[in-house]
């Protein structure tokens, strides 16, 4: 058994680590809340526009050089993924979750013979990517919690100026959907070309599009593909929050755990050692009788 002084030390120890995973679980917590805020607000603009853009991509058929981005390609050869993952790890199965989606994702696409680019957002993405064999045609690293269209900018113009240059003949976005505190959920989503909408599925009678669909889809089939990505990495941000918070109040209370039990290990190390100690006082005093 160990000494008293070293189990004294490594009770310490951990409870030096406790208050470090209780005060990054307020951090997470409080940017938990606002990610959260933040992901709500923004989701139903986000999943309107997509109907929208899907209704024009059925109504399409100008020729129009946009058209480009709603239109499939009849032999997919070469497929771009966008991966959102984070910069910082200490979330649980946050990283691990989405990247093995990825993997599969990538394998899959592999057995049809397709090639495949990643452009990667989030530094544990880009570094999984250097250890193995998938090709990073561009990555982002640091945004920050606050997104704006701006931060995404670039993102979106790679893969639509890959999109269109056929470079790349799908696009997908590989991200992790946020659904409560406690579970979140990996995603891949077809972001190029653009899915049209089921025939069922008719248009509401009070959209109209004027002066036409075709100035309507050269204005908007930007700017709604960017909101896609922008609503992907807030619920991103809101998932990995959600994580390290979790993650972080499960090693607090595993360290708290973790304290009693040594603590326990303390005081019987202690009343081993007082009882050797009374035994050979006893036994020096039998001795001198």
């Amino acid at each position: 058994m160990a000494s008293t002084r070293e189990i004294r030390r490594r009770i310490r120890s951990v409870r030096n680590i406790s208050q470090v995973t209780r005060a990054m679980e307020a951090v997470a917590a409080s940017k938990m809340r606002r990610a959260q805020q933040q992901v709500m607000a923004t989701r139903p603009y986000a999943e309107k526009a997509l109907e929208v853009l899907s209704h024009i991509a059925r109504l399409h058929g100008s020729g129009d050089p946009m058209d480009a981005l709603i239109t499939s390609r009849a032999e997919i050869k070469r497929v771009g993924i966008v991966l959102i993952t984070a910069d910082r790890g200490l979330a649980g199965g946050f990283n691990a979750n989405v990247l093995r989606q990825n993997a599969l994702f990538i394998k899959e696409q592999r057995d049809r013979g397709r090639e495949v680019e990643v452009v990667a957002v989030g530094r544990k993405g880009r570094d999984w990517l250097l250890r193995y064999d998938p090709v990073i045609r561009a990555e982002f690293t640091n945004m920050p919690d606050t997104l704006a269209t701006a931060d995404i900018a670039p993102i979106s113009r790679t893969v639509i100026d890959d999109f269109r240059s056929q470079r790349f003949d799908e696009v997908h976005i590989i991200f992790t959907d946020f659904v409560n505190t406690l579970l979140q959920r990996p995603t891949v989503q077809q972001i190029l070309p653009v899915v049209p909408a089921e025939t069922t599925a008719a248009m509401p009678p009070d959209y109209i599009f004027e002066p036409s669909v075709e100035a309507v889809l050269e204005q908007v089939l930007i700017g709604f593909t960017e909101v896609q990505i922008l609503q992907a990495m807030y619920e991103s941000i809101a998932s990995e929050h959600s994580a390290r918070m979790v993650a972080m109040r499960n090693a607090t209370e595993a360290a708290n755990e973790l304290v009693d039990e040594l603590t326990l290990t303390y005081n019987k190390a202690r009343q081993e050692g007082i009882t050797r100690e009374l035994m050979d006082i006893i036994g020096g005093s039998i001795g001198l009788e």
